[in-house]
């Protein structure tokens, strides 16, 4: 048995399973055994974390019954248990040196579950110190991307500025307000927007909204679909982080950072801890006006200003959420813990 396993939340790929396969990588570099476990989904986190060589369990796919079947899978295990998520912590809820790690701020119906999860649990940890002050007694684990190596001088695109965005398009990460920000723009100072990712995880009603309010923007509008993001920073001159809803972190915007993408973002939870205080151009969440402001003010930047906002962005990302200062923080955190390598 593994000395650390880690549990996944979901079989698909999403932020929180991102964060357990880059948890896996730097467990791997501490030279400390590491298994995962989860529910089998095709192309999903466990099939990523086999190809990137880390042992797997596979567990059914449908959420209640993974639950039920990890619950019993963890009783033979030995080693400390990561659960990436409130459904491994809830599944394993009562167990000793089990750490519980929150990717996203719980909802009200989930406090409960959130109170029973975190019984017998050794701590609970959180991405941000935004999050940790929304539950009590969380320790913070702040989230960390790849570094994309040395950032070239990003020379601008021609014809007009090239905003990117990615992330699944719903509502709550904020295309709506997006979409009306832009449309208020002069048709000549109005940057294209490159749109990266697509309506997963969402009904219907709500990607039609979404459809709908960018419609006005016309051939503004540019959709690439799922891409990397090493892909999507290539083809644009920035990145617009627009949420409605609290972000736990903020995933793009912290690879953005560390590309030498220029950042526009809202203050929607910890966006604001991410980019530092004295970042340039926050917006508040879901004001179109300020949203329209902080774009325009970012097209209208000379090279200058640009330049040195992506030397800071960059400086912030190496201290604080680069592959190395992860590995500094976790190697702490075994230590602490009594994890100590194979």
């Amino acid at each position: 048995m593994s000395a650390v396993v880690l549990a996944a939340n979901n079989g698909e790929v999403g932020g929180g399973e991102v964060m357990l396969l880059a948890t896996a990588g730097v467990l791997r570099d501490l030279g400390v055994e590491t298994e995962v476990v989860g529910p089998d989904a095709e192309g999903g986190v466990l099939d990523a974390a086999e190809e990137a060589g880390f042992p797997v369990h596979r567990l059914d796919a449908d959420r209640r019954r993974y639950a039920h079947e990890l619950r019993e899978w963890h009783r033979g295990t030995t080693g400390l248990t990561w659960c990436h998520g409130l459904v491994p912590s809830l599944a394993t809820a009562g167990r000793r040196h089990r750490l519980v790690h929150l990717h996203q701020l719980p909802s009200r119906a989930h406090r409960a579950a959130l109170l029973a999860a975190r019984s017998g649990a050794t701590a609970t940890l959180a991405p941000s110190r935004w999050l940790a002050a929304r539950v009590s007694g969380t320790s913070v684990l702040p989230n960390w991307t790849a570094d994309p190596g040395p950032v070239p001088p990003h020379a601008p695109h021609e014809g007009a500025p090239r905003l990117g965005f990615l992330g699944r398009h719903t509502v709550d990460k904020g295309l709506v307000v997006l979409a009306e920000a832009l449309a208020g723009l002069p048709e000549g100072e109005r940057p294209r927007l490159v749109l990266a990712g697509e309506p997963r995880f969402t009904d219907a009603a709500t990607a039609r909204r979404v459809a709908e309010a960018l419609d006005p923007l016309g051939d503004t509008v540019e959709r690439v679909g799922w891409v990397t993001p090493a892909a999507l920073f290539t083809a644009v001159d920035g990145l617009v982080v627009p949420s409605v809803a609290p972000e736990a972190f903020g995933l793009a915007a912290a690879e953005a950072m560390a590309a030498g993408v220029p950042v526009v973002t809202t203050d929607a939870g910890a966006l604001p801890e991410l980019v530092g205080p004295d970042h340039p151009w926050v917006a508040a969440a879901g004001d179109a006006d300020a949203l329209r402001a902080a774009v325009a003010a970012w097209a209208a930047a000379a090279p200058t200003e640009r330049a040195s906002v992506v030397a800071d962005q960059r400086a912030r990302w190496q201290a604080e959420h680069s592959p190395e200062a992860a590995h500094d923080r976790i190697a702490a955190l075994l230590r602490d813990l009594h994890v100590h390598p194979a």
